[in-house]
């Protein structure tokens, strides 16, 4: 009888166990990703506190700038901040950051130093991982996200990248 309730206890233990570790890494591989920055002109080893990428200050590179943010933001943000720029409520929803210089200064140091709580890392520093041409290019995706639009993959600037419709994209930009 000792043995049967011993075997059963150790069978559930050994389940919880494998289920916890099954939890644990279901999101995959939460490491920061590379960012393919091809087509961008270099912005230096200075740190800007302005996004240089909008169809107003970079015309010629706009288009390419939210290409390369969209999919960075889908690798390193949306598990987070949610997939088209929508949260879900677990972090901040994006969309909703000042659009201006003061919205930029805010964004590139909550992205290069990430951002703590209690002692509780709640976001990660990006400073040493991504060179910050990734970092803006995610800031014009971001930038190009409507405010009142819920719906992910809304064409024209939602979370799929080949679909997007960088015309209307580029106009909201503006």
């Amino acid at each position: 009888m000792q043995i049967g309730k011993l075997i059963i206890t150790t069978s559930i233990v050994i389940m919880g166990l494998i289920g916890f570790t099954a939890v644990g890494f279901s999101h995959g591989d939460v490491q920061p990703q590379a960012v393919d920055i091809t087509g961008l002109k270099e912005l230096g080893d200075g740190w800007l506190e302005e996004n240089p990428y909008s169809a107003k200050k970079t015309p010629d590179q706009i288009k390419r700038a939210i290409e390369i943010g969209c999919a960075a933001y889908n690798q390193n943000c949306a598990r987070c901040h949610g997939l088209g720029v929508v949260s879900g409520g677990v972090a901040p929803d994006l969309r909703y950051l000042e659009k201006d210089q003061e919205g930029d200064a805010w964004y590139i140091n909550r992205v290069r130093k990430g951002y703590f709580q209690n002692g509780i890392g709640k976001m990660p520093a990006f400073d040493k991982l991504m060179p910050q041409e990734a970092m803006w290019s995610i800031r014009a995706y971001v930038n190009i996200r409507p405010e009142e639009d819920d719906e992910a993959a809304v064409k024209g600037a939602g979370g799929n990248c080949q679909t997007l419709d960088y015309e209307r994209a580029i106009k909201v930009s503006q």
